[in-house]
């Protein structure tokens, strides 16, 4: 007994030291990248002119805020609307690259056509899995994700995000236009992901695939809860690294606080989140819960964009409605979650999740 104070001494000590040791890991990672642009803010209502709610609720006399505030609540209302589409008919597939054209159209034409790779299983077992990538990802990462799930015989379809690779406006270095300063950019970015998202699902459809699973990292995390939220095709699920609230990672990430400089000053978090409630998973919960959905949550005990708080709370409320799901919480942190041997530990909870549950 005389012992036990020193071995939790010793316990604690070295928790501090592995929690130093991974965020100054994170920082040195997180600050390798250098054309960071602080955008001024800017509510961006011009981007609202095609949501099926603004038709429904023309602006009269509304100051900015409280309109998108309005157009967000009327959106969280009907959500099956907000993210519902007319699909496309000009799917084409190419030398292992699917293109179509979005159902959202912007004004930039690059973004206006969906990309996504292609890694078929050689069996056709009727099994295939979407893959979302992170906020500001390259072309080339998640394929080894997707060349994994490939071989294991899921097929895997890996998109584009609004404005990111092949899809990014020329006057652009990082995806800046999906997630930003401008508030209904975002929003607008964010239902053109979820909408390209389900298109996706229609060509899978027409390949013969009904048996669908996703998985979404970071930024494609929460598109990924979004689409599942408002399309009962998608059954099995994988969140890596995730957040009940849109707004919060922003506000408070190591990666986004380029973002916050551009919004302070002209507005706080309760306001930010109550202009994003449109696309704010919490607010789409129980629209998950209509389905019959199998779920992988894995979160960072480390993570300094995603805070582990952010994914507990989303946790306490998948627990409150007593959905199926399993949590897998690593020893790393955003950015180390791509390192290894991270990477190999999160790919291989993934790879077997979807394995049992497809």
């Amino acid at each position: 007994m005389s012992g036990r104070p020193w071995i939790d001494r010793a316990r604690t000590a070295l928790n501090h030291s592995y929690r130093r040791w991974m965020d100054d890991w994170e920082s040195r990672l997180a600050m390798a990248a250098t054309n960071r642009v602080v955008r001024p803010f800017e509510w961006g209502l011009e981007w609202t002119s095609n949501w099926p709610c603004a038709a429904k609720h023309p602006r009269n006399g509304h100051e900015p805020e409280g309109y998108l505030a309005l157009l967000s609540d009327a959106a969280v209302s009907n959500g099956d609307e907000f993210y519902g589409y007319a699909p496309p008919r000009d799917f084409e597939l190419s030398q292992g690259i699917l293109r179509f054209t979005s159902p959202v159209a912007t004004p930039h034409p690059e973004n206006n056509v969906v990309h996504a790779q292609w890694f078929p299983a050689r069996s056709r077992n009727g099994k295939a899995v979407i893959v979302l990538p992170h906020w500001n990802a390259k072309v080339h990462e998640h394929v080894g994700l997707c060349k994994g799930l490939q071989f294991l015989g899921l097929s895997a379809l890996r998109i584009s995000l609004p404005y990111h690779d092949y899809r990014m406006p020329g006057e652009l270095e990082r995806a800046d236009y999906a997630v930003s300063a401008n508030v209904a950019r975002t929003i607008d970015a964010t239902r053109q992901a979820v909408i390209d998202i389900r298109s996706s699902i229609d060509w899978l459809e027409t390949q013969g695939y009904q048996k669908i699973g996703i998985v979404g990292t970071s930024l494609g995390s929460c598109y990924a809860f979004l689409a599942s939220a408002h399309d009962a095709r998608i059954t099995a699920n994988v969140y890596n690294m995730f957040s009940l609230y849109f707004a919060d990672p922003v506000w408070t990430g190591l990666t986004t606080r380029h973002i916050r400089q551009g919004m302070e000053g002209e507005i706080d978090l309760d306001r930010l989140r109550a202009s994003w409630s449109a696309i704010t998973p919490l607010n789409y919960v129980d629209s998950y819960a209509r389905f019959r959905k199998k779920s992988h949550f894995i979160y960072a005990n480390y993570d300094t964009t995603f805070l582990p708080a952010y994914s507990r709370a989303m946790l306490e409320e998948v627990r409150l409605r007593d959905l199926e799901h399993e949590v897998t919480v690593l020893p790393c942190g955003h950015y180390t979650m791509g390192r290894s041997p991270f990477r190999y530990l999160d790919g291989y909870r993934i790879c077997s999740f979807l394995l049992r549950s497809l």
